[in-house]
């Protein structure tokens, strides 16, 4: 699989990233505190892989609620999985955690996880290497375990976007968006990223190996899943 780009996060962007989504807190503390839930009856010393791990979000907000977890922050981008280190060393964190600088794929395929995952992470995945992805991402659970998977999704082509797209860039506004860079927006999704509608998405997971992905959460384009790798019987 070709390695989607890590760019997107150079490392001066890296150091402000937590900044700039500062005012979006109201919507990644609901969809955080959606996930604890979701993950609640998992083993006492379960192991979790975060893909993208970015500057550590998930992982602090996760084992603070889950004091014997273990965590891999798994990220492409050198900047961010620095920042995301010194967020989770000041935590006195770091010993409940390893990081790794890479993709899904770099994750050693002989240690499974009680749960992957992937917080806003699939849109920068190109959508014919999505496949592959969510599949890399299977191989790497164990039976019973569950990915959680959080991405910009919507379908471009429908007569509600441009309803959805005045809202979108209220989102982007709040996070520094110029009049320049708000007007680039349907090709940024179009063409930079890989944003597919909802059905894809839950597509992509039922024909990884996923049975039944439920939809957990929405927040304008923001949508999310999760799904559970059923033990298999003889």
């Amino acid at each position: 699989m070709n390695k989607p780009p890590t760019d997107f996060f150079p490392p001066e962007a890296a150091v402000v990233y937590d900044e700039k989504n500062k005012k979006l807190a109201p919507i990644s503390d609901g969809m955080l505190f959606l996930i604890r839930l979701l993950l609640k009856d998992l083993p006492t010393q379960s192991k979790v892989l975060c893909v993208g791990a970015g500057t550590g979000n998930e992982i602090l907000a996760l084992a603070h609620f889950y004091p014997e977890w273990n965590f891999v922050a798994l990220e492409p981008s050198k900047g961010m999985l620095d920042v995301c280190r010194e967020r989770i060393t000041k935590a006195g964190l770091a010993d409940r955690c390893e990081f790794i600088q890479g993709y899904i794929h770099d994750a050693p395929i002989d240690t499974k996880y009680d749960a992957v995952l992937s917080i806003l992470v699939a849109h920068f995945i190109k959508k014919e290497e999505r496949l592959t992805y969510f599949k890399d991402i299977h191989a790497r659970l164990l039976p019973g375990g569950y990915v959680v998977n959080t991405e910009i999704s919507f379908d471009l082509n429908s007569p509600e976007f441009p309803a959805m797209l005045e809202n979108w860039k209220t989102v982007q506004s709040l996070m520094g968006g110029t009049h320049e860079s708000l007007a680039k927006l349907p090709e940024v999704l179009r063409n930079v990223l890989a944003v597919v509608p909802p059905q894809e998405t839950e597509r992509f997971l039922r024909e990884s190996g996923f049975n039944i992905p439920v939809r957990y959460f929405q927040a304008f384009m923001i949508c999310g899943w999760y799904a559970q790798l059923v033990n298999k019987t003889n």
